[in-house]
């Protein structure tokens, strides 16, 4: 066992993935260099620059360049930089990436990772902080996952890159530095679409991923104190989705809070709610409740007005005691 960071756990995965497949190489912006996160630091040294390519700011290509490895024997694992800058490789992704399989009438796969790190809380301002989570897990053919945890970002990374079809893998940049975990030394894998529970309780659910979870946890650990016992669910894939277990937690307390970052309206809470709303009605003691970031078309700079925009552990405190008193 070793105490890893989150980013430490990203590069572990990514430097025993490399060991193991030779076919396997990194693309992105300054990787060589480390990458703008550190994530591949010492990987060029490493591997070489054969396996670790650099290339031009242009994200419709990193992830064109990978399409065309992935179908032609090759395991690419490339980055974007931010999740800001994805939106001009959305067409690769959505009408090339996520359709292979379907178009070749499931002759061909398309193996491939897309990291993109997101979310708000280190001050990046409009162009450094959006979660794209609800577009990309829209789209049928591709796999979403937003690990929460250090064992998680390392085990669905591998299990990301073992897997025949195209991953978006999201992760959180302010989650890089600030979790921090005892990891196995051995080799492991999570798999891809099981939620986890990451606590049992009797009076309320509180369903979410990526960082928010930790927000949620401590939230619940806070109401603990004052007698109100939470279930906290950390979904860590998107897409595909664990119903099972969404319904299943909803059922246990008949009430059900929803939390994520990203903007309210169209944010992927709205599809967790419809889910419960179809196959746990007869089991809710209270309406599905939403807590995400307001609609305002970019994160600001200002310190003060981003904690004021984001959910954090005092608001889903306070959502879930209003959820609680219902």
């Amino acid at each position: 066992m070793a105490l890893k960071t989150y980013i430490e756990a990203i590069r572990d995965a990514l430097i025993e993935e490399m060991d193991r497949a030779p076919n396997m190489l990194v693309l992105g912006e300054d990787i060589q260099e480390g990458g703008v996160f550190r994530a591949t630091d010492g990987m060029l040294e490493r591997f070489g620059p054969q396996r670790v390519l650099d290339t031009p700011l242009a994200e419709s290509s990193i992830v064109g360049v990978s399409i065309g490895m992935a179908t032609n024997g090759c395991l690419p694992v490339a980055e974007l930089q931010f999740a800001d800058f994805a939106y001009p490789a959305f067409n690769q992704l959505i009408s090339e990436a996520a359709r292979w399989r379907y178009r070749s009438y499931n002759g061909w796969g398309c193996p491939m990772v897309v990291r993109i790190p997101y979310g708000a809380g280190i001050r990046g301002a409009m162009y450094h902080s959006q979660s794209i989570e609800a577009m990309l897990a829209h789209v049928p053919g591709l796999k979403v996952v937003m690990p929460s945890t250090p064992y998680d970002a390392k085990g669905m990374l591998k299990a990301a890159i073992r897997d025949p079809d195209p991953v978006i893998y999201l992760e959180h940049k302010r989650a890089y530095r600030m979790l921090k975990e005892e990891l196995p030394d051995g080799d492991y894998t999570v798999p891809i679409g099981p939620a986890r529970l990451r606590r049992e309780g009797d009076d309320i659910t509180v369903i979410s991923y990526g960082l928010m979870a930790h927000e949620c946890l401590q939230a619940a650990e806070e109401l603990a104190a004052e007698g109100i016992d939470a279930t906290v669910l950390d979904l860590r894939t998107l897409a595909p989705l664990d119903r099972d277990a969404i319904v299943a937690a909803a059922r246990r307390t008949g009430k059900a809070l929803i939390v994520h970052e990203d903007n309210l309206t169209g944010g992927f809470g709205g599809e967790i709610a419809a889910i419960i709303a179809e196959h746990a009605f007869d089991d809710l003691d209270a309406p599905v409740r939403r807590l995400a970031t307001p609609d305002v078309p970019a994160m600001p700079f200002n310190g003060a007005l981003e904690d004021f925009l984001l959910p954090s552990r005092e608001k889903i405190a306070d959502a879930m005691r209003d959820l609680a008193a219902y």
